[in-house]
């Protein structure tokens, strides 16, 4: 007699078999042996490659599909993504990309992701080993920006949700940690201050927090692009006469535009006076403290409260691994922390382990992204991450002779660190501004190199910025004289 208890025990029985393993793991072992050849072979030959191209109509189409119902097969998906995705990537991993400011990656890093993948640990806490290796790259990251023990950190999405994070950190700070609760009052006066190069994701913090980026001054700033000191000190000045209440002092550690360096330790000063807390942004530029030659640059950055970076740029780890650094953890925690019942902490078991990375930061959720940043660091150690940013800076300064040397190329601002801005203006200087948006636009079309597009003093500029490992002297010839030959044909349109 057919009972329903054995109808439950072949249902459940014919969904245990749904497992998403394979049933042939030998087949699978030799696909994935073809997808890692598949892409180490891409990365030996970039340099034979455009470094961007436009992507055809009809890999477009492929990804008009419609959500697939029924099962595929993994060497068939892989064919897509090697024709359709493989070759039509941004180029940030070519030599010859020099547009905004991207790291290159590394093939320890590469296979690193794949080992989180495989791994797919939760990172938000309890008690396992990828905490500890996250817990390492904090003291790692101390040691690095001589920050005391005192000192925390979480990994973070990139630079602008540190930012916003280290925004919140200061707003509780100032105002006590009932603000999580009562949140800004109608009359609340905040204020902060940054230069007027700050990244655009500063004032984007500000109003995702409901502070509002109206409250956020942007000072001008010197003919080296740091910030005005003077006019700093004005403004916080007239702001407390007008009855504001500032509790926040954001430098940058090479801004966005040019990679200029602000007078961090002359900013820890004005904070301490004015009792601000003192954040850095060092998206780009802070890990170019690892190179003899540019940590004097940084000094004052160890004296800051907390400081935003990214080790997907400079450090040269695969997308994405930003990272906040925080003078005193503490801070953190009353920032964050929440005593939600689901989240109970047990002395033993999984659930036991003496820091949660969910307590120092927004997310509960979270990748394995210390992984692919300890392996980098382990697999080519620091010195050889110095010396890549060194060479990075010996080609932005050799890019600025050469235009300098150049009557139809002009140099719009000091080199202070990996990143160029110069216009195309022509033999007799005449040429104007807007043609510049034109060259870029063919040299991505050319595929040889690949800058971006700035504007300085409200026109269109090339922008170099030199962030790749693999970038060498070739690559910089190339930039200038495809720059020169665009820009001297005659039938450029006249903008």
């Amino acid at each position: 007699m057919f009972s329903l208890q054995d109808a439950g025990r072949t249902a459940v029985d014919r969904h245990a078999r749904t497992s998403l393993d394979p049933d042939d793991w030998q087949a699978l072992r030799k696909q994935g042996h073809q997808m890692l050849d598949d892409m180490l072979d891409h990365l030996q030959a970039l340099g034979t490659k455009p470094v961007w191209q436009h992507a055809p109509a009809s890999a477009r189409a492929l990804f008009d599909a419609p959500l697939p119902v029924e099962a595929g097969d993994l060497a068939e998906v892989h064919a897509i993504f090697r024709e359709n995705i493989l070759p039509y990537g941004s180029g940030n991993i070519h030599p010859g990309f020099m547009g905004w400011v991207q790291g290159g990656g590394t093939v320890a890093g590469m296979l690193a992701e794949m080992l989180a993948g495989g791994l797919n640990a939760n990172l938000g806490g309890r008690d396992h080993m990828p905490i500890e290796v996250e817990r390492q790259i904090i003291r790692w990251t101390r040691q690095i920006f001589s920050f005391p023990e005192t000192a925390g950190g979480i990994f973070l999405t990139g630079a602008s949700q540190a930012n916003f994070v280290a925004v919140q950190i200061a707003r509780c700070r100032k105002l006590g940690r009932d603000v999580r609760a009562t949140g800004l009052s109608d009359e609340s006066r905040l204020v902060a201050y940054a230069s007027s190069e700050v990244h655009g994701c500063v004032p984007r913090a500000f109003e995702m927090s409901g502070i509002g980026s109206n409250q956020l001054r942007r000072v001008p700033v010197d003919a080296l692009g740091r910030i005005d000191l003077h006019a700093l000190e004005q403004a916080i000045l007239r702001d407390r006469q007008e009855g504001f209440v500032p509790f926040l002092l954001i430098g940058s550690a090479g801004t966005v535009n040019t990679g200029a360096v602000d007078d961090l330790a002359a900013l820890r000063g004005i904070a301490d006076t004015h009792d601000l807390h003192f954040h850095v942004d060092g998206a780009l530029g802070a890990l170019g403290i690892l190179s003899e030659e540019l940590a004097p640059l940084f000094a004052g950055i160890e004296t800051c409260d907390s400081l935003a970076f990214d080790f997907h740029k400079w450090g040269q780890v695969p997308y994405d691994a930003g990272f906040l650094l925080v003078r005193d953890s503490e801070w953190q925690r009353q920032a964050f922390a929440s005593d939600a019942a689901y989240l109970s902490r047990a002395a033993t078991g999984l659930a036991g382990g003496d820091w949660w990375p969910c307590d120092y930061g927004p997310d509960l959720s979270r990748g394995f992204r210390a992984l692919k940043t300890w392996f980098t660091l382990k697999t080519y150690g620091v010195k050889a991450l110095g010396e890549a940013m060194s060479a990075n800076c010996m080609l932005a300064r050799e890019l600025a002779r050469r235009i300098e040397r150049e009557p139809a190329l002009k140099l719009l601002a000091p080199v202070a660190l990996n990143i160029v801005c110069f216009a195309y203006v022509g033999a007799d200087g005449t040429m104007p501004a807007s043609v510049n948006s034109h060259i870029v636009e063919r040299l991505h079309a050319e595929g040889r190199v690949a800058p971006s597009l700035t504007h300085m003093n409200g026109q269109p500029a090339i922008r170099a910025a030199i962030v790749n490992h693999r970038t060498r002297l070739a690559d910089i010839d190339a930039l200038v004289r495809s720059v020169l030959t665009i820009g001297s044909q005659q039938d450029l349109p006249q903008c």
